[in-house]
């Protein structure tokens, strides 16, 4: 049976037709055709059927991205299970506590997480399985252990021919039905378990289906995104997954070696990023480029711009595999200059927009419709708006509602009714607009604001795009200090370092960074003073900045 127009019937539709196709390979190391997937998979719901799982019932993910992963996420929600995936950067007392909080009976972990976690601390586990080989670490359940050890034997008395497409089964799911629960990042602190339906993930993959409309089977992607995050897990996975596309997991940290060995070697039509990776490539390659003297001068002369930003553009393309057709930003804001630039080369990227509590898409455009300073339009069965809109900027805290919107917080009913309004409206926590084409254009977050000296809204987030842009500042955030405004600028001390700068250097060029800064931004919120941080700020799996642990 295949049932049109679910999450499940787009996987096993997928890996039917897909059969004998490359799907999933562990960059440099394993790969498993979809006919190994539904295998693989089918093994998963034997193990869960003879332990007394029952659909509904939750099992918890923790590991680095890898083909096994993926695997055991299709295995639960194919099942009919809830998936429960857990960051692998969290520490062990936050992964004990989520497993508990989750109410999860099963969790799959990778060795390096299981060597540092305490079983006796998670007393409602019916086991634990090594995502590297899915044998059991831990187990509680005598009829799991008897499921595992007898896997094999049990899949052959199934199918004592052969195990063929038809053979491959999945949960008819029903769209109000809990699939996954995603604990969010905490960039504010706090970890929430967001619960999302088979509804808000088929939305999502729908949309992408239709307006993502480029990927063709056999198509190479590289996954790079943390799974365990939305973003990473539907637009790298599932959507190329029921696509019939070869997805490649970096299953080591992703180094810009790593991944520009991936992308040679792939050649993707399509990336997933977050700003922080394409800002890198630019400042770092092709700014300090065109700051050339001759290149200055060429810039401007009639004709050969064109043709130095032509081979400019070749040249990226290149970096990213020679075959893109569109690299989707999303996460965080885009680097203004770098956005400027990327436009006048006319690069292939579009900046999307979305939140673990929108499974996550809230607003897309492909390249070729994009605006620019905006992160695109309101997706398909999703409507948003501006509440309490600013009179002089038309720019308040975007609400949405629709078929992405998450059911709410799993146990804690003050968080859901603080996010979600009684009539159904989710509140965003982001500031913006909505114009009349219902492209959005962010400003900040809502937390972030901070209320200048005559009761002015100050955005730090559009302070910080200035001054990122200046010389030497690899980031920065911009903070409150007792009504004054101090920005904390991690340098690039590298580049620093190049152009002959001691720590004195440093500093006298951010003096003068940030008496520029204070010319091109309002006098209500102008920096007081500066401070240099000697590392990097502390972000999220996204890459955010962990803004709660600089503040005062």
């Amino acid at each position: 049976m295949v049932f049109q127009d679910t999450l499940n019937g787009y996987i096993i539709q997928s890996i039917r037709s897909n059969w004998e196709l490359p799907a999933l390979t562990d960059f440099n190391g394993v790969s498993y055709s979809y006919k190994d997937v539904a295998r693989k998979i089918t093994k998963i719901h034997i193990l869960f059927r003879r332990s007394g799982l029952k659909p509904g019932d939750k099992v918890a993910l923790c590991g680095k991205n890898s083909s096994q992963w993926a695997v055991a996420f299709m295995g639960i929600v194919s099942y009919g299970a809830v998936a429960v995936p857990i960051l692998n950067e969290f520490k062990p007392d936050t992964i004990h506590h989520l497993v508990n909080h989750s109410e999860s009976r099963i969790l799959f972990a990778d060795l390096a997480i299981w060597e540092n976690l305490d079983g006796d601390s998670m007393p409602e586990l019916d086991g634990i399985f090594n995502l590297n080989d899915f044998s059991l670490f831990s187990c509680r359940n005598e009829d799991l252990a008897d499921a595992r050890a007898h896997l094999n034997e049990y899949f052959g008395a199934m199918f004592p021919e052969r195990f063929t497409a038809d053979n491959f089964k999945v949960y008819a799911d029903e769209r109000p039905d809990e699939v996954v629960i995603n604990y969010t990042s905490g960039s504010t602190g706090f970890s929430k378990g967001v619960m999302l339906t088979y509804r808000n993930l088929w939305s999502n993959l729908q949309f992408a289906i239709e307006h993502i409309d480029f990927l063709r089977p056999e198509d190479g992607i590289v996954s790079m995104l943390p799974m365990a995050h939305m973003y990473g897990l539907l637009v790298e996975v599932i959507y190329p997954f029921v696509a019939g596309c070869h997805i490649h997991f970096l299953t080591r940290t992703p180094s810009p070696q790593v991944i520009m060995a991936a992308f040679a070697k792939v050649r993707p039509k399509m990336i997933v990023s977050v700003p922080l990776i394409i800002e890198k490539i630019i400042k770092t390659k092709v700014f300090p480029l065109l700051d050339k003297p001759l290149m200055k001068i060429l810039m401007h002369v009639p004709f050969v711009d064109d043709r130095l930003l032509a081979k400019i553009k070749q040249q990226l393309t290149t970096t990213f595999g020679g075959q893109l057709e569109e690299m989707i930003v999303g996460g965080a804001a885009l680097n203004k200059d770098v956005e400027e630039f990327l436009r006048r080369i006319n690069f292939p990227f579009t900046v999307g927009y979305g939140m673990t509590e929108c499974a996550p898409l809230i607003s897309y455009a492909p390249w070729r419709e994009a605006k620019k300073g905006s992160c695109g339009k309101v997706v398909d069965r999703m409507v948003a708006k501006v509440e309490n809109p600013d009179p002089e900027t038309g720019a308040g805290v975007i609400w949405v509602k629709g078929d992405n919107m998450m059911r709410g917080y799993f146990k804690n009913d003050d968080a859901t009714a603080a996010a979600i309004s009684s009539d159904g409206w989710l509140c965003t926590g982001d500031i913006g607009t909505i114009d009349d084409e219902n492209y959005i254009f962010l400003r900040g977050r809502d937390k972030n604001m901070i209320l200048g000296p005559s009761g002015q809204n100050i955005y730090p987030e559009e302070i910080e795009q200035v001054l990122n842009n200046m010389p030497y500042v690899s980031e920065s955030i911009v903070v409150s200090d007792n009504g004054r405004l101090i920005a904390l600028i991690y340098p690039d001390y590298d580049l620093a370092s190049k152009a002959g700068l001691d720590l004195g250097g440093i500093e006298n060029v951010m003096k003068d960074n940030i008496a520029q800064l204070n010319t091109e931004i309002p006098a209500y919120s102008r920096v007081a003073g500066h401070k240099l941080m000697s590392e990097e700020f502390e972000k999220t799996p996204k890459r955010s900045i962990k803004r709660y642990l600089y503040q005062h």
